[in-house]
């Protein structure tokens, strides 16, 4: 599957979409659930893409990240695990993240994003470390 060419609503308003798809679950398994489900819908990595420099560090699971800077300056990310609910969390990330240009990337406030999902709080001490090294990474890479 082929990444877009456009940029979808902006990083504000994916970040709303996710609001309300949380909001609409009521506690934390049925949203486990959905992040789960999130995560079946990404397209699988090759394995030339599940590379050692694909890797992230500082994930527990197996997480690799893919991404490509277009003509038009706007970042795609792709990305895949070994678990299912990081799965999930990748797919957020993408939700989030592609389609922007560098700065919107750079400007954009995670922390609180992933916070006003519940996301913070909802995710055990090793999770957020992982989650944390992920969006390190597409930071990185949208600064070089």
């Amino acid at each position: 599957m082929n990444a877009p060419t456009a940029a979808g609503p902006t990083i504000d308003a994916a970040l709303a979409e996710l609001a309300d798809e949380f909001e609409i679950l009521g506690d934390w398994e049925e949203r486990y659930r959905h992040v789960i489900d999130l995560g079946r819908d990404l397209a699988p990595l090759s394995e030339s893409e599940r590379s050692d420099g694909n890797k992230v560090r500082g994930c527990a699971s197996q997480v690799w990240l893919v991404s490509d800077r277009r003509q038009d300056g706007r970042f795609w990310f792709r990305g895949d695990s070994d678990a299912h609910i990081v799965r999930g969390l990748i797919a957020i990330l993408m939700r989030l993240y592609s389609g922007r240009l560098a700065g919107e990337i750079l400007a954009f406030d995670i922390k609180t994003a992933l916070n006003s999902l519940g996301l913070t709080g909802a995710l055990s001490q090793q999770r957020s470390n992982g989650l944390s090294a992920m969006v390190d990474r597409i930071r990185r890479d949208a600064a070089a």
